[in-house]
């Protein structure tokens, strides 16, 4: 074998091998991708409630950052237990209420379902003038598929799978933003002398703007809770304070969120008359389109400094790759590929 030949087979050889080791890879992450999306959403918290937990000055020597550990540990305990404390209080405040018109509703839902008849029957949406009782109409209803035992565990086992999720999120978050300087030094160390003060700039710039949008969040929900609130108030339905919380709640969940709440609220009001439901209705038809069209782009671009266009472009990605959760992450990821965007494009141009 000649020596054009060996190397040409070495060269075959490492390719094959380099090809081999990226596929086990794309192939490891792939299965891993439910962990890695846990692992991602633990981040993306961590850089969010990071500024708010950061020590002034770390003071030197070992019992100087031991001391400074132990205030960044009480710092981020101290907003954890403000978290689950509002929860507490916003489901105090929300459950009471929701089951005693739970209870009205389902006493009054013959009622409703007649009145809905009688006006869709004069609107001529329906055209036929015979009327069915709601024992008739759910006979008549079409039989739902599969083993109902199965659907119902299939359900329970969602929500234990959700709620188990939703701990280890919160854990590895905490240790996140416990060990958030050490981890960020390891990881530096990895990164090229030449690149590495832009990779600490980037770094530090994109957890300002995964902080940015955080307190965005909270801005939406306050305006969302306002306007819920005194719109319901002032139309007379019972409990808005509740659909109010719950909405500032639902602002945290794109898409889902406002729906869950303008059907709670239209529940509520029907208990009242089929008139107030459909005023509800439209009232959170429209402060819906309000919230996703106006408010979300307008206050992510001045907080964020992401444009409307790329907001509404990264939820549209975000649902269709993955679902809520992605509508979840949207923003926040476009914000961070905003700044990797921006770099890369004033290296390039410099």
């Amino acid at each position: 074998m000649t020596g054009s030949d060996r190397e040409f087979t070495q060269r075959m050889v490492r390719t094959i091998l380099t090809v081999a080791a990226v596929a086990i890879v794309l192939a490891t992450l792939w299965a891993a991708r439910a962990a890695l999306m846990v692992i991602y959403v633990s981040a993306i918290i961590a850089m969010g409630f990071s500024p708010m937990v950061r020590v002034a000055d770390r003071p030197r020597g070992a019992s100087g950052q031991k001391r400074a550990r132990v205030r960044r540990t009480l710092s981020i305990l101290a907003i954890y237990l403000g978290i689950i404390g509002v929860f507490v209080l916003v489901g105090l405040t929300v459950v009471p209420p929701l089951v005693e018109q739970a209870g009205q509703l389902w006493t009054r839902l013959p009622q409703a379902f007649n009145d809905l008849q009688r006006f869709l029957i004069r609107g001529h949406v329906m055209t036929t003038t015979t009327r069915l009782t709601l024992q008739e109409a759910v006979q008549n209803a079409p039989a739902g598929s599969g083993n109902a035992v199965g659907t119902v565990l299939g359900a329970i086992w969602s929500v234990v799978g959700g709620v188990f999720g939703l701990v280890t999120i919160l854990i590895l978050s905490f240790y996140l933003l416990v060990e958030a300087e050490g981890l960020f030094e390891y990881v530096t160390r990895f990164v090229p002398e030449p690149t590495r003060k832009r990779f600490v700039m980037v770094s530090r710039e994109s957890v300002e703007k995964v902080s940015a949008w955080l307190r965005a969040q909270f801005i939406l929900a306050g305006v969302m809770a306002t306007f819920a609130g005194v719109g319901l108030g002032l139309m007379g339905v019972p409990y808005f304070y509740v659909v109010a919380l719950m909405a500032a709640v639902g602002e945290t969940i794109p898409i889902v969120g406002p729906i869950v709440a303008g059907g709670v609220a239209v529940t509520i009001a029907s208990t009242v008359s089929t008139k107030l439901a459909l005023s509800v209705g439209v009232y959170f038809l429209v402060l819906h389109q309000l919230e996703a069209n106006v408010l979300v782009p307008k206050i992510m671009e001045r907080r964020v400094g992401v444009s409307p266009v790329t907001v509404i472009v990264a939820l549209l990605i975000g649902v269709e790759l993955w679902g809520l959760l992605g509508a979840i992450l949207a923003i926040p990821t476009a914000a961070i590929l905003s700044v990797i965007v921006q770099e890369l494009t004033a290296d390039a141009a410099s």
